[in-house]
């Protein structure tokens, strides 16, 4: 049951398709006052949700906010990553989601200040409050995700391997890529494009030296069957004879200052303007942009720093140059040396900045703050109403950093700048049943880490738990060590690794093709699938993935296994070289299991079946219909397979389902 609350004057944010009437506001069932609203929390009861964000699966025990923010070097004590996705569900005797409908900031107190407290507090209260209650944690995220409609499906190619860096600087770059993924038999399905590909950082635009070949060196890769993925990001150069900022400023499609004129921002190319991606005409206007790349043979792509990041305003920066002179002949105390050191790292993202331009958003001009969080939603939602005109029956592969609620629909998204750190991985497995909650299917986080020096155990565990995730995109940051995975001395076990993936593709692609049509999730806690026991409702580092299995990924450095919590009877199916094959079954309860370096371990629940392939050097080359079936139990019930072509959009559930049985 859904009932949806109206407080203020909402800014509608589409976020949700299908909106129930408002009931009546001192029907609110639990106390609320001066833009706080206050829900208890039992003991038991653990606290799902907030998408993409710190700490565990169970949120409780720490403050979040919904503010979408530029910031790679996230650590426990951060508050907010780059998404803004304002569902909770709060389950123990009871199970009660809630979905808070504003695109302005939202703090959620998750026990922090009281153990026993939720608090909620909104800047503004101007917000629809959907309260939602079934009989399981399932129900509840199936109804909210009834209310916000489909998830983003992606081009079958799309699950296959990716890799990328920042920057291939070079079309001969590119090929050795490509080259080496081939000659060491590593798959591979998509190689990336960061900025250095463009013109100058301008955005649709491809450096003519660099690049000079770029539609052929397309073609060569298609060839190969692996596909171009370029970034594109959120700020057009200002630059005269620059055909996107020539029309953009000709036809009032820039963000404006109070004053008015086009606010002027530093990004990658340096000065820039942010289309306005939330007024309907100029966010048509850039996702026709999208047409020059996609004539070129281009069929994905992945928006970047459209929170927006901003290095710098125009404004602040003055501000700083002047004021920065004074210090010079200061004798810099403790007090005065942190004012000024602060006042160069508060440049960048400056809340103040969020303050001094607006948008033309459903006829009202209105500040950016007040619409900060649906600013990178509606750049991917603009880009994919342009494919649905451009490319009417083809599905294009889009993705995004930033994103709220609603986005969901039309991109999917990467879990914004990481580290090379353990617990950056162990973020990453807990990220991915709250990023499912809110509809958010189609994503993985950087394998190995974006920033910082991996190492090589941390890239085999990181690939031995990716190889789960829909988005499977090696990255990582100019001035690391090199992370391709040919790269490394144990780069056959990296290879083994990638290799289990194309074997598990039938099933991983038919378990999320079945969470996008049926509104549910890929990724469970077990809590949601055995919430009776007391034990799984508490375990944070293992998943349910789909119906048939269990994943205990490792994230600990020189571990050699670890303690797995069997919630019933399960059968161990270990990939050795990359070879399947079962070992021991286990009962219900705890079991140290070993996992040596290379080893990927599924657990496989009894009567369930998992389809495995051949595998493949890439997508195209797996063979659908050619499946082993793995199951054990004397009532192994059949299995319902969805395939398709991969291409199109006929997501008919009832005619691609074929049950398979042993």
């Amino acid at each position: 049951m859904t009932r949806r609350y109206c407080f203020g004057k909402p800014i509608d944010t589409e976020a949700v398709l299908n909106k129930p009437e408002c009931s009546p506001r001192e029907e609110f069932p639990v106390k609320r006052e001066n833009g706080r609203f206050f829900f208890p929390l039992t003991e038991e009861d653990i606290v799902y949700g907030l998408g993409e964000n710190v700490r565990g699966i169970n949120k409780r025990g720490w403050i979040y906010e919904s503010m979408c923010a530029d910031d790679g070097v996230h650590g426990e004590d951060k508050v907010s990553l780059y998404g803004a996705h304002n569902f909770f569900l709060i389950s123990g005797e009871r199970h009660l989601g809630v979905f808070w409908d504003t695109p302005g900031k939202v703090t959620f107190d998750v026990g922090y200040t009281r153990y026993d407290l939720l608090e909620v507090r909104l800047e503004e209260l101007d917000v629809d409050c959907y309260l939602i209650e079934g009989d399981s944690p399932d129900a509840v995220v199936e109804e909210f995700r009834g209310l916000i409609g489909r998830s983003y499906i992606p081009p079958l190619w799309a699950f296959g391997y990716g890799q990328s860096r920042w920057s291939y600087m070079t079309s001969e770059e590119v090929r050795e890529v490509a080259r080496k993924h081939r000659e060491h038999r590593i798959p591979l399905d998509s190689i990336y494009l960061d900025i250095d590909y463009m013109e100058r950082y301008k955005d649709f635009t491809v450096d003519g030296e660099r690049f000079g070949d770029f539609e052929e060196l397309v073609r060569e890769m298609d060839e190969e069957h692996i596909h171009l993925v370029p970034i594109i990001d959120a700020g057009v150069k200002i630059e005269e004879g620059y055909e996107v900022y020539e029309e953009g400023k000709e036809k009032g499609y820039f963000c404006k200052d109070e004053q008015g004129e086009d606010f002027v921002v530093g990004v990658w190319p340096g000065k820039c303007h942010f289309p306005d991606m939330l007024d309907e005409e100029a966010g048509a206007w850039f996702g026709n942009q999208y047409q020059k790349l996609l004539d070129m043979g281009i069929d994905g792509f992945w928006n970047d720093m459209n929170e927006p990041a901003i290095f710098y305003s125009e404004k602040h920066m003055k501000e700083v140059f002047d004021r920065i002179g004074e210090f010079r002949t200061k004798n810099l105390d403790v007090n005065s040396y942190f004012e000024f050191t602060g006042m160069v790292a508060g440049i960048a993202n400056n809340q103040e900045d969020y303050k001094s331009f607006y948008h033309n958003y459903q006829g009202r001009r209105i500040r950016h703050d007040q619409v900060h969080n649906i600013f990178g939603y509606y750049m991917t939602r603009r880009a994919s109403e342009a494919f649905d005109r451009l490319r009417p029956d083809q599905r294009v592969l889009l993705y995004s950093r930033s994103s709220y609620v609603g986005m969901h629909r039309y991109g999917g998204i990467w879990q914004g700048d990481n580290l090379g750190w353990w617990s950056h991985l162990a973020l990453n497995i807990k990220m991915m049943p709250s990023l499912n909650m809110c509809g958010f299917l189609y994503t993985g986080a950087d394998i190995g880490g974006f920033g910082s020096n991996t190492t090589e155990d941390l890239m085999i565990r990181w690939l031995s738990f990716a190889i789960f995730t829909p988005l499977m995109r090696n990255h990582s940051a100019m001035g690391t060590r090199k992370q391709e995975v040919y790269q490394f001395e144990r780069q056959e076990a990296m290879g083994n690794i990638i290799k289990i993936r194309y074997q598990l593709l039938p099933y991983l692609y038919s378990e999320f093709m079945k969470a996008a049509l049926g509104n549910r999730m890929m990724f469970r806690p077990l809590g949601f699938l055995y919430g009776k026991d007391s034990l799984a409702r508490r375990v944070e580092d293992q998943l349910m993935v789909g119906e048939s299995i269990m994943i205990a990924p490792v994230y600990e450095q020189n571990a050699l296994g670890r303690t797995v919590y069997i919630p019933e009877r399960m059968k161990l199916l270990r990939f050795h070289q990359g070879e399947p094959s079962f070992g021991q079954m286990y009962e219900k309860g705890y079991h140290y299991v070993e996992m040596p370096l290379g080893d990927v371990c599924i657990f496989l629940r009894e009567n369930y079946i998992l389809p495995l392939s051949r595998g493949g050097e890439h997508v195209e080359a797996v063979d659908w219909q050619d499946l082993t079936l793995y199951s054990f139990g004397e009532q192994v019930k059949p299995y319902g397979y969805y395939s398709d072509d991969g291409v199109s959009k006929d997501y008919d559930l009832e005619k691609n389902v074929l049950l398979l049985a042993v």
